[in-house]
């Protein structure tokens, strides 16, 4: 008696569902993938959506039912773009909008005569497709209800409708008195083309691209062209009925799902067309299969069946095994930097700050205790002498006051030149331009004190004489070889002016 391989057990495992889940009293007609991941919905003839864990399979909450129509039997599903409305098609020909937060119905839309097959939500939202097997294709204002566009398609009754990802047109697939695809302007209801097949077309799935289209129907599986509408490639490999394919976004991953007494469900390679593996537990159900819809990253499908259940398969386990990972790769969509997150930096707006107290206290020593001086604003047109070392003091105290602030020089002695006619209220910090020089050579230094402003310093404190001790004595320099000793004339009479506005008169010969 021979037993499996480790490597056949492996297989058989991943050709079987890793979840079930169980309670619909009716078919299971479809299944959306909520958004996050981890949670789906289905609809049944019973009447009911239900809201499952896809880790557990149990059923989340209570069923969702229509209390105005409660027994109408649902036969198809989308959600909405951005995850909050499920649209279904009924048994009844109503077409109703889910609330995916409360559960409840808040639209019903007649127009319908029959059972409504399938529905379709417009890539931004605003318009809802539906086909019916009374034969016609509608899109309604999502809003409104509105029916926009009634197109009587020629089918004698309609399986799918689907949009184009641009949404500008619409493929309808149908049967008996015309087996074919037909598309359509979506604005205008124009026909655009017929796409003939031998029997019933059951599913369609445009890529993401819209340049080639997917048909279903007994066999085979078609793609055509969409710029010429001419078939380009068919799937071989399936023979029996095939209800539902669904496509997986980066268009290179295909399922299709037979409609028969044998749970069949194939994977498809788009790089090559040919299958992956054999199908998918091939089993004796009560029926078929009746829907199928891959996760957002693929790697989940989920499929329900007549006998009322709903299966959850390891799509990448099984291509992890074949060596085809790679087909559930997503290419990177580069994404544009806002300026908040770029490199740029924007320069900082100049603040106005109040004048802290004991700003002006101190003015008539900042010549002998500072270490940075302010040389006056050159102008193209004049050239204003210096002034005396008392108001350019106060003066450059001010003028500080409304630029930003900035790390003094170690030695002291290297004077900063701002660019002339640089207004403080331009945008962006003041631009320095720092000369070139070697290291340690003063290009400007403090003036010598005059006589008057030494007996004053003489008549202070001993913290001002400790200060003043920096001032060179007479006969000596601190400037480097070459550099000139800076004499400072007269304080103008409209230095005093604005020394007396600003409540700061300048010193007198008694020292006060």
């Amino acid at each position: 008696m021979s037993f499996p391989t480790k490597k056949q057990q492996t297989r058989a495992m991943l050709m079987s569902p890793r979840q079930t889940m169980r309670g619909h009293t009716g078919d299971v007609q479809g299944v959306v993938h909520l958004h996050g991941g981890r949670q789906i919905m289905t609809c049944s003839f019973d009447g009911s959506l239900r809201l499952w864990d896809l880790e557990s399979g149990a059923q989340i909450g209570e069923d969702w039912r229509d209390e105005e129509h409660e027994e109408a039997g649902l036969d198809s599903m989308a959600l909405s773009p951005n995850g909050k409305t499920i649209v279904s098609g009924s048994r009844d020909g109503k077409v109703k909008l889910w609330d995916t937060e409360t559960g409840k119905v808040v639209a019903r839309w007649t127009g319908h005569t029959q059972l409504v097959t399938s529905v379709c939500w417009s890539a931004d939202g605003k318009r809802v497709l539906s086909g019916s097997w009374d034969g016609t294709a509608r899109v309604w204002d999502s809003k409104t209800g509105k029916t926009i566009k009634t197109i009587k398609t020629g089918h004698e009754r309609v399986w799918a409708a689907t949009y184009s990802p641009d949404h500008t047109q619409i493929g309808t697939g149908g049967s008996s008195n015309e087996n074919a695809v037909k598309i359509w302007d979506a604005n205008t209801g124009k026909l655009l083309a017929t796409l003939k097949h031998d029997l019933t077309v059951t599913s369609l799935a445009w890529t993401s691209d819209g340049k080639k289209l997917i048909s279903a129907s007994s066999n085979p599986t078609r793609i055509y062209d969409t710029a010429t509408w001419e078939q380009i490639a068919i799937l071989e490999g399936q023979t029996t009925w095939i209800d539902v394919i669904t496509l997986f976004q980066n268009d290179r991953l295909l399922v299709s799902a037979s409609w028969d007494n044998t749970l069949s469900v194939r994977l498809w390679n788009l790089d090559t067309n040919l299958p992956i593996g054999p199908p998918l537990l091939q089993r004796k159900r009560e029926g078929g299969i009746n829907c199928a819809a891959l996760s957002l990253d693929g790697r989940l499908l989920v499929t329900s069946s007549k006998d009322k259940n709903a299966y959850v398969w390891d799509i990448h386990a099984i291509l992890k095994e074949a060596g085809l990972e790679d087909l559930l790769s997503i290419p990177n969509v580069p994404t544009q930097k806002s300026l908040k997150d770029s490199g740029t930096t924007r320069r900082p707006p100049i603040q106005a700050r109040r004048i802290p107290p004991g700003f002006f206290d101190d003015t008539q020593f900042s010549t002998v205790r500072g270490t940075r001086t302010l040389s006056p604003v050159h102008n193209s047109r004049s050239h204003r002498p210096s002034l005396s070392a008392i108001p350019r003091a106060l003066l450059a105290r001010l003028l500080s006051f409304f630029q930003p602030h900035s790390h003094s020089d170690v030695d002291g002695a290297t004077e900063l030149q701002q660019r002339p006619r640089r207004s403080i209220f331009s945008r962006g910090p003041p631009i320095v331009e720092v000369a070139t020089v070697p290291d340690k050579k003063a290009l400007y230094v403090a003036p010598r004190p005059r006589p008057q402003q030494q007996s004053q310093l003489h008549g202070q404190g001993s913290s001002s004489q400790s200060q003043s001790t920096t001032t060179p004595a007479q006969g000596t320099s601190t400037a480097a070889p070459g550099a000139a000793s800076v004499q400072s004339p007269p304080i103008p009479l409209w230095a005093r002016f604005v020394l007396f506005i600003c409540c700061a008169s300048p010193p007198h010969a008694n020292g006060h």
